[in-house]
């Protein structure tokens, strides 16, 4: 192949390339004018999210945790960019294929997108007007693009038959590098309006400007029952250990959403409903005037590994749903709660959990702040001892009083175990794992937790040593993590420090490693580390 046919062929791959970055940024920011949902990205992942197996979650979680949904939407945009370059190409040989590749491509995920559970009525028309933009753009690209050979056969037919003297090939290469150009110049522009639109719907989408001011502009309400106070001592001061309260900004994010729904607390409603004596439907201003309950509580991720930050502690405030469910007066034989979040997202629940003691909150607010849009503003569900999968639906508009026997749930449907207790489990913070550190007197220090249960003690060992019994600080309560640390006078030479908890009931931490699925990792959290002389 020539020098002349491959920049010809890369110039078209680049008018592929260009016409789907200016028909993505068409579709994005349509969707942000119509609805979010109804990103052609998000209609692409959300499918994707759904249709893949739990060992591919898990895979993506570990690889890259919370920043999970950037890597699949990344790798959305290679695989499509890789094909829009392909359909370039296409085009460049035989015409109308490419324009008829993007056509298609808009008009498939225009059929899914109304298919979404939170789709809106107009759902199908970004990803449709994202292929026609790309089609259209990239004909007009194609029929820019140098025609092969043009300007040789010009200089030929204007010389005869001969040989083209040498100031007529130069003159052909001088037009046929103008030609091109000018045609990369389009492309780029091309290329450079879509991305700016794509940013553009992305900034527009981060938080709508009416439902984010409405946000801004709330004071949430005093709690009728406060939380106790922090116990003095429940904070230790040792550096590098995990805050006692997870700040928000720093609060692990786990969830199916690729796009935060944006939920006007005004438009919000939650309904009760199923094997019910009486159905409850409550408003957002009937929320905010019931007696609010404060209350602490550590939330984790079934798919935390053993020693993982999947995990956090925070101050909620929201309204007990027992109180909820009493009046809806749930029949005898129901059993579980399927909550469903705007997004169309659900959790079975056991209906025990949600009516016994435990502050088990429709949760409004976040340490002191209403919650972040991220983390299920306006309303969350929180609770304690359960994790998130089966429990903390994020966005909650509707509770199902239901049967597992009857009904199943988001991850339930995907192999997951249907109840989800929190299992016991420890973690060390201090030291850091795989790093060095200065042999004589230090200390090891982490956090502990059985969220409803509550922690009894916390051992360590170092290399195949002792288990020494580490000082546990005050809980805040037996809904929360409790931080714990060792002194530790470390000897030079490579060591291995281990930690055990011991629940409140005096059950001991299993040492047997098990991976998240289906229902938690379990295992002893190990950490090596260089002790330099």
């Amino acid at each position: 192949m020539t020098g002349s046919a491959s920049r010809d062929r890369a110039l078209a791959a680049a008018a592929g390339v260009a016409a789907a970055l200016l028909g993505i940024g068409a579709g994005e920011l349509a969707a942000t004018l119509l609805a979010p949902s109804s990103s052609p990205f998000a209609v692409v992942g959300g499918v994707l999210i759904d249709a893949a197996p739990s060992w591919a979650k898990d895979t993506a979680i570990a690889w890259f945790g919370t920043g999970d949904k950037a890597a699949l939407l990344t790798g959305i945009a290679i695989v499509l960019l890789a094909a829009a370059a392909a359909l370039g190409l296409c085009e460049r040989r035989w015409r109308s294929v490419g324009v008829a590749g993007f056509v298609v491509l808009g008009v498939v995920v225009a059929v899914i997108a109304p298919m979404r559970a939170d789709a809106a009525p107009l759902s199908w028309l970004p990803a449709l007007l994202a292929g026609i933009v790309a089609a259209v753009v990239l004909r007009m690209l194609v029929r820019r693009l140098p025609e092969p050979g043009a300007a040789g056969s010009e200089a030929g037919a204007a010389s005869g038959s001969g040989p083209v003297p040498a100031a007529e090939h130069a003159a052909t290469a001088v037009a046929d590098g103008t030609s091109r150009r000018r045609f990369l110049a389009w492309t780029i522009g091309t290329a450079a309006i879509g991305v700016l639109a794509a940013v553009a719907a992305t900034a527009g989408r981060a938080g709508s400007v009416a439902v984010g001011a409405v946000r801004s502009a709330l004071h949430l309400p005093k709690p009728a029952k406060p939380a106790p106070p922090i116990p003095a001592g429940a904070a230790l001061k040792v550096d590098g250990l995990t805050p006692l309260l997870t700040p928000n900004a720093d609060f692990y994010r786990i969830d199916t959403a690729l796009i935060v729904p944006q939920v006007d607390p005004a438009q919000w409603k939650l309904r009760i409903h199923g094997l019910v004596a009486h159905e409850v439907t409550l408003t957002w201003d009937e929320l905010l005037a019931l007696p609010l309950v404060e209350s602490a509580a550590t939330l984790s991720c079934v798919s935390n590994d053993v020693g993982g930050d999947l995990v956090g502690n925070a101050l909620w405030l929201g309204y007990p749903i027992r109180e909820l469910l009493a009046k809806a007066q749930p029949s005898a034989d129901a059993d579980m709660v399927l909550s469903t979040s705007v997004d169309g997202f659900t959790a079975g629940t056991p209906l025990e959990t949600l009516t016994d003691d435990r502050n088990a909150l429709l949760a409004i607010g976040m340490n002191g702040q209403p919650l972040p849009f991220e983390h299920g503003f306006p309303v969350r569900m929180v609770v304690p001892g359960l994790y998130g999968y089966v429990s903390a639906t994020k966005w909650v508009t509707d509770l199902e009083v239901t049967r597992f026997d009857r009904a199943t749930a988001y991850w339930t449907d995907r192999g997951w175990s249907s109840r989800g207790p929190i299992k016991l489990s420890s973690r060390i913070d201090v030291p850091r794992p795989n790093r060095a550190i200065s042999a004589g007197d230090t200390v090891i220090a982490g956090v502990a937790w059985q969220p409803h249960e509550g922690i009894s003690g916390v051992e360590v060992q170092v290399d195949d040593g002792p288990w020494q019994r580490a000082e546990l600080a005050p809980a805040i309560s037996a809904d929360t993590w409790v931080q714990w640390r060792l002194p530790w006078s470390a000897a030079a030479g490579q060591r291995v420090l281990r930690c055990r908890a011991i629940g409140a009931d005096g059950t001991v931490q299993t040492a047997q490693m098990a991976p998240p699925a289906p229902d938690g990792a379990t295992g002893w959290h190990t950490v090596a580390v260089t002790v330099n002389a």
